[in-house]
């Protein structure tokens, strides 16, 4: 084969490579249309009904696609609340990150990030509502899944702990806290923040329920701040 055959040759397969690489690329951006149209078709049904009670084929028929096409993306219906559940976390991580990134001070990037987090995870009705939609249905669902599967659970919510982590070692480090393990620390300030709501919904009273401020105060004792 001469130079100007394999140049040819090389220019083909370029121009293959293009074309196939388009293909795909506008295949994948129909995917994720499709699949958003599901989402959002689902996040719509659990803020109608106020639960995540409703049937797959309602999420069909509200986002205008086929059942085949629904199990296309999705293999059921738990996979389809944790992908919910997925854009819930991405939602809250985007908010917490710029509530934290509005201070400067390690222990007031720490008190943003535990008010923050404890008003991502306030019932429904409460004075400030964060996200979207009506996140007690997928708090409930992560509830589910901490039972059924723990470890699913958790590397959806790592993120969430490692921005905690890092500022738990900075204020340690700047001497505004006192710990000896800020993995350990972490863990017990997201208990007390994040399942704080499941309790207040058992207080009648919306007065006596564990407000964002009590919480960062509890957990800033427990840290020897």
């Amino acid at each position: 084969m001469t130079e100007a055959d394999e140049l040819q040759g090389e220019n083909n397969a370029g121009w293959r490579q293009r074309a196939v690489s388009k293909s795909l690329s506008a295949a994948r951006t129909r995917a994720e249309q499709r699949v958003q149209r599901l989402l959002d078709a689902a996040f719509a049904l659990m803020d109608d009904k106020g639960t995540t009670e409703f049937t797959i084929q309602e999420v069909v028929d509200r986002s205008k696609q086929s059942l085949r096409g629904f199990y296309q993306y999705f293999d059921g219906k738990d996979e389809l609340l944790f992908a919910l559940l997925e854009e819930c976390v991405r939602e809250s991580l985007e908010d917490l990150r710029e509530a934290v990134e509005s201070e400067t001070e390690p222990l007031e990037r720490l008190r943003a990030f535990t008010i923050r987090l404890h008003e991502w995870c306030e019932p429904l009705g409460t004075r400030r509502k964060r996200g979207a939609h009506n996140r007690v249905p997928i708090s409930e669902f992560s509830l589910q899944l901490a039972l059924k599967d723990p470890e699913r659970l958790a590397a959806v919510m790592a993120p969430i702990s490692r921005i905690l982590i890092e500022l738990l070692d900075a204020a340690a480090a700047a001497g505004a806290i006192q710990v000896d393990d800020t993995r350990c620390a972490a863990l017990l300030v997201q208990q007390t923040v994040m399942y704080g709501w499941l309790m207040n919904r058992l207080v009648q009273n919306p007065r006596s329920r564990v407000t964002a401020e009590d919480a960062w105060q509890f957990c800033l004792h427990g840290l020897g701040a």
